[in-house]
């Protein structure tokens, strides 16, 4: 069965960056909006940032001006640059892909971020 599989998490010091990629274990639908999550306190899961495939963006307002997603079409691979690491940053971001009307679509396994000193 075909996974996003995601990787860059780990450990790092508030003011530090981190970079996370996303990408399918293999072929899958053609996938219109990659995106990444991460569960906040009273809501299941926060759109942290997303990008369709002609490069349009969405960021959450918490993490404008510090994060940058981006794509790479050819390997069905976003990366999710991190930077200005805060403490309030740590959670398990999940990766997410849809195709164009949402009719397919699949989550990642999540990879931890912690922010700490």
């Amino acid at each position: 069965q075909v996974q996003l599989v995601e990787s860059g998490g780990g450990l790092v010091q508030p003011g530090g960056s981190l970079r996370l990629s996303c990408a399918p274990s293999g072929s899958i639908f053609s996938v219109y909006v990659i995106a990444w999550y991460r569960p906040v306190p009273g809501k299941q899961r926060e759109l942290v940032a997303s990008i369709t495939s002609p490069g349009a963006t969405t960021y959450a307002d918490s993490v404008k001006g510090r994060f940058t997603i981006s794509r790479d079409n050819a390997k069905n691979t976003v990366y999710l640059q991190m930077d200005s690491l805060k403490p309030e940053d740590t959670a398990v971001y999940y990766c997410y892909a849809r195709d164009y009307n949402a009719f397919q679509s699949i989550w990642g396994q999540g990879t931890q971020v912690t922010v700490s000193s």
